[in-house]
């Protein structure tokens, strides 16, 4: 199936459930967040999950802050993973997805920084974090982030599943289940501190992920931070080490408008390379 046709079922069934979405998304107290399952036919989930590559066919980012395999380069496999990677860029896609967020002028991401797909297998986790506030050019606000899961018959106490801090790292942190054929549409802003939980069993956890941005940020004004980690509330030290890390690396970008380590996370199309 190609990108048009998964853009047209995702499209569809966006603007069939956009009032329960656009009142979740905007439910006060916590961080703009809504999900909606059953998004395509069960036999292409399927199709989109076994599609995906063997973990040692990924990129692997291990530390103290994650543990996870990811892939932006996506002509290294199956087409399959690049048009439904790419539907969710779709202008109708975009739309609908405006009018269930509010948020306008939105932008998606055809170089994928920090999208792609990714996997976790057991082990692997995602410690509390605000993204990046741009992009990797610092030239447009990251505003929302969509996942897609589709490992089949995922459930919560195998771990893996998003975690949503609407209180900070201080408070409990809300689960949404990494359901398979669940997508889940999250703001990203000055305080939208996420997490992945560790993941307890030998199976793997499978996400499309697309990012949107905008010239505007969806805060009242402007602002810009590096991809910030922290502890868990029971990680005391660990957090004070992330914190340390999160501030030197801002220091750097604020005085030098560079990375300390440059991204690759970014799909280099062979257009681009000429």
């Amino acid at each position: 199936m190609k990108r048009y046709e998964y853009a047209t079922l995702i499209a569809e069934k966006l603007s069939a459930n956009v009032i329960a979405l656009k009142e979740e998304f905007n439910q006060k107290g916590r961080i703009n967040s809504c999900a909606i399952d059953n998004l395509l036919p069960e036999d292409l989930v399927q199709e989109i999950y076994s599609a995906f590559p063997s973990p040692e066919e990924m990129k692997i980012y291990k530390s103290l802050r994650e543990n996870k395999r990811i892939a932006a380069q996506m002509d290294l496999y199956n087409p399959l993973l690049e048009e439904i990677v790419f539907a969710f860029q779709d202008e109708r896609v975009v739309h609908i997805v405006e009018v269930i967020t509010g948020i306008k002028d939105m932008e998606p991401d055809a170089n994928l920084y920090a999208g792609g797909i990714s996997l976790m297998s057991k082990g692997n986790f995602l410690n509390p974090h605000l993204d990046n506030s741009h992009d990797n050019n610092r030239e447009s606000y990251r505003v929302l982030n969509l996942l897609y899961y589709v490992s089949p018959n995922w459930r919560l106490e195998n771990g893996g599943n998003l975690e949503l801090w609407d209180k900070g790292v201080e408070g409990e942190s809300r689960v949404i289940l990494s359901k398979s054929n669940r997508l889940v549409l999250m703001i990203t802003n000055k305080t939208s501190i996420h997490s992945v939980s560790k993941v307890v069993v030998d199976e793997k956890r499978c996400c499309v992920s697309n990012y949107y941005f905008s010239q505007k940020p969806v805060e009242l004004s402007e602002y810009f931070h590096v991809t910030s980690f922290y502890g868990r509330p029971e990680e005391p030290i660990k957090n004070m080490v992330l914190r340390a890390d999160a501030f030197l690396r801002q220091t750097v970008r604020k005085i030098t408008g560079k990375r300390i380590v440059k991204t690759d996370h970014i799909y280099k199309k062979k257009d681009d390379n000429q």
